[in-house]
């Protein structure tokens, strides 16, 4: 349980870094505070003391206290090498080690500094990290979005980025609610090349497995309904098994009831990722239903993972290292002052063929 005065401190500094508390605006009264927080007068004052040393806020006396930016002063400007604030949503996991590797090959070059943060795809994490940013006073920012397909509360953060002319882009989604710059996979066309490669083996019984609190997984069901439709193939609900961030740890449990219900229907699934693939593969084995003479399978984002696991998977390409180069150099232009930079920059995948799909006889 935190102390009474850190809650205060807290809630300011999110006020002041999100911009609803503006620089030189007066905050609200000691008094207004203590009713507000349930608070003594002493833990207020401890509050305000405590900001004031952190420079986000200044007491004038017989006026009040007002916002200050002082506290961008304290940070990260005194380098003199700028630094560059990296929030993905993880770090050691899937296909991130890759792209921060990028990120921070090109930083390198140019002697650029890097603070990296990770959200869990969590919107709680997410406000933390980019109150940290916010803080440290980054230069620039390059950012994974948290549930991109679902609103988020954090905007007025990005809002605050952009009032400070701090320059952001992001990778693999994007805010839909934001004109911001962003370096993505094309995911309908990874999920459409995924569907047509397994139309194009004889399947028409083909499902999907769609991770859909976040914009690649809106994405890649708009692919794979795409390649249904031009090959005439109806889209069934019931082939669609649907998780997000929350349910993620019920899917090896919601993967057996889905093929059980379907063993003797489908003949074909898309994977969200090769993370999915690879969970399909294990439950598979657990029910007696063999890859790929039973099932076959494609993944996607040739993932180390992929790489490595003890089955070749059918898979489409991702950018990776190379995503996170071209973030960074976007980052480092900006800051240089280069005009005419990429709004929108979409990497086209490529089918690597594996051992999890088979053609079947069409009768």
């Amino acid at each position: 349980m935190k102390p009474k005065y850190q809650l205060i401190i807290d809630d300011i500094k999110s006020y002041i870094l999100s911009g609803t508390y503006k620089t030189g605006e007066k905050i609200p009264s000691e008094l207004a505070l203590q009713e507000s927080y349930n608070v003594s007068r002493q833990t207020v004052r401890k509050a305000i003391l405590e900001l004031s040393n952190e420079g986000f806020l200044r007491s004038e006396r017989g006026s009040g206290t007002y916002v200050s930016s002082q506290y961008r002063s304290r940070t990260g400007t005194k380098t003199m090498n700028k630094t560059i604030g990296v929030i993905t949503t993880y770090i050691s996991d899937y296909i991130f080690p890759s792209i921060i590797r990028g990120i921070e090959s090109r930083l390198n070059e140019d002697n650029y500094s890097l603070l990296l943060a990770s959200t869990n795809n969590d919107i709680s994490q997410e406000k933390k990290a980019l109150e940290m940013m916010l803080s440290y006073g980054v230069d620039g920012l390059i950012i994974e979005p948290t549930r991109s397909n679902v609103y988020n509360p954090n905007i007025a953060y990005y809002l605050s980025f952009k009032e400070q002319d701090v320059p952001f882009t992001m990778i693999n989604a994007y805010y839909e609610e934001l004109e911001v710059p962003f370096f993505c996979l094309d995911d309908v066309q990874s999920s459409y090349l995924a569907t047509r490669e397994l139309i194009a083996k004889g399947h028409t019984q083909i499902g999907i497995i769609a991770k859909m609190d976040d914009l690649q997984g809106k994405f890649r069901m708009k692919g794979f309904i795409k390649a249904l439709g031009e090959a005439k193939l109806r889209f069934q609900q019931e082939h669609v098994l649907s998780f997000d961030t929350s349910t993620k740890s019920d899917l090896s449990a919601n993967l057996e009831v889905y093929l059980n219900d379907n063993r003797d229907e489908l003949t074909a699934l898309v994977c969200y990722n090769d993370e999915v693939g690879l969970e399909v593969v294990n439950v598979c084995r657990e029910l007696g239903i063999s890859i790929p003479d039973d099932l076959s399978i494609i993944g996607q984002d040739n993932s180390y993972i992929a790489k490595n696991a003890n089955i070749k998977l059918t898979t489409l390409t991702h950018p990776q290292e190379q995503m996170g180069r071209d973030a960074a150099d976007w980052v480092i232009k900006n800051l240089q002052g280069k005009k005419d930079l990429p709004v929108s920059t979409y990497y086209q995948p490529v089918l690597i063929e594996g051992e999890t799909v088979k053609a079947i006889e069409v009768e």
